[in-house]
Order: C-alpha cells, then sequence, then structure tokens
C-alpha cells in the first residue's frame, strides 16, 4: 500500500493532511492491518484541544484496544461521525477514511513529523520486511 505523499505521519501510525491551518487526521493502512477489524471508534468532541503526541482517543479492534496519538496540537473542529456507526470503513480505506480535524496551534510541528518515504522505510524496519 502506498502512502500519499502530501500527508506527514507519526511513528504511532497516525497520518494528517494539512489545508491551510486545519489538519485532517487518521490512522494508516498499516494501522489498521494489524488491527484487524474495527468495531469502535472512540474521539474528542467538537471543541476539544488535542496536544501533540498524547492521546486524543482509541479504535478498538477485534483483536485490541489501541490509543490514537495526536500528530499536532490544536482545536478539534470536525469529527468523523460515520464512523459512529460505520467504523469498519477505516478497514476499507484508511488512507481517505479521516477522524478529526484539528484547527494547528502551531503549524510547524507538521515539519517534525515523517514524510511517506520515513515512514514507509519505518514501517520496513518494524515488520523487519
Amino acid at each position: 500500500m502506498a502512502y500519499p505523499a502530501d500527508y506527514r505521519y507519526t511513528k504511532e501510525h497516525e497520518w494528517i493532511k494539512v489545508d491551510g491551518n486545519i489538519g485532517t487526521v487518521g490512522i494508516t493502512d498499516y494501522a489498521q492491518n494489524s488491527l484487524g477489524d474495527i468495531v469502535f471508534v472512540d474521539l474528542p468532541k467538537v471543541g476539544d484541544t488535542v496536544e501533540a503526541a498524547k492521546s486524543f482517543g482509541s479504535v478498538e479492534s477485534v483483536k485490541a484496544v489501541s490509543d490514537l496519538f495526536a500528530p499536532v496540537s490544536g482545536k478539534v473542529t470536525a469529527i468523523n461521525e460515520e464512523l459512529k456507526d460505520a467504523p469498519e470503513k477505516i478497514n476499507t480505506d484508511a488512507n481517505t477514511t479521516w477522524l478529526l480535524k484539528v484547527e494547528l496551534a502551531d503549524a510547524k510541528q507538521v515539519d517534525g513529523l515523517l514524510t511517506a518515504a520515513d515512514y514507509e522505510k519505518f514501517t520496513s524496519e518494524e515488520t523487519g520486511h
């Protein structure tokens, strides 16, 4: 699976796509593949503040519950309401199924995240492939 080049990535397997001062956040295909069938997503409320590298929610699969970590700090401006009734959409297309949108507190935080090439290298080292 190719990772979109215009996204940035965390070592905790979240992605962010920045448009102006809004970042759209999701989990990577690698993460959803490792989790298996996703059955529930716990997200913050619109208006909540998230902090870079801190947990902002969780994703539950048939295998495990995993924390979600914010790639940047900011205020939540939207959550993907479709995931309440259909969390499995993440399994179908993790690269386009977003979790939340965040108004960036500091756009420079994005520069510290992994590029698609760096993330691909990181995951291959993690799996030994």
